[in-house]
């Protein structure tokens, strides 16, 4: 059980901090995505795939002193900042050694912002459709936040980055 909460610190750690609670959730999800062995299991929900599992965990993390959880007003909300504190260090080490490729995947998601994060989620969420139909369905589930075309773009060519340093 406490296996699952080292792989969320050792994430934490290997991407230095994590800036927002949905870019995190994304993250995750996107690793999972890719195979990394990430058990948490998600839903659909507002801002796409969502686990209620990662959220409890995060905040059990905190808890324990593992993870730090750093409240920035911004004026009309809140944002969240996560790093991983000494004891959060030892403890992931419980887990040994990553997946070589983990590093890689964990930079260039953290390089990007929450909103590309959540496009590339929901695109993977709906892998089983074909391309247009994955877009159909992004322009149904995330009208409100009007993806552009070359959003889009830039968000299959992500994909299809991650893929070539996924676990295959």
């Amino acid at each position: 059980m406490l296996e699952e909460h080292a792989k969320v610190v050792q994430f934490v750690s290997l991407a230095g901090q994590v800036t927002g609670r949905k870019k995190l959730q994304k993250m995750v999800y996107i690793a999972k995505k890719m195979r990394f062995p990430f058990q948490e299991k998600y839903q659909f929900h507002i801002y796409g795939p969502y686990s209620e599992e990662l959220t409890l965990r995060i905040e059990e993390l905190c808890n324990m002193g593992f993870l730090t959880e750093e409240k920035e007003d911004k004026g009309s909300y809140v944002q969240y900042r996560y790093a991983v504190t000494a004891e959060g260090t030892s403890f992931s080490t419980m887990l040994g050694k990553q997946h070589d490729k983990l590093p890689e995947v964990i930079n260039m998601m953290n390089d990007r912002s929450a909103r590309f994060l959540e496009l590339v989620s929901t695109l993977l969420y709906f892998d089983e459709l074909t391309k247009e139909e994955q877009i159909e369905k992004v322009h149904v589930v995330k009208g409100k936040l009007n993806f552009t075309e070359e959003e889009l773009t830039d968000a299959f060519e992500f994909i299809a980055q991650l893929s070539t340093v996924s676990i295959q």
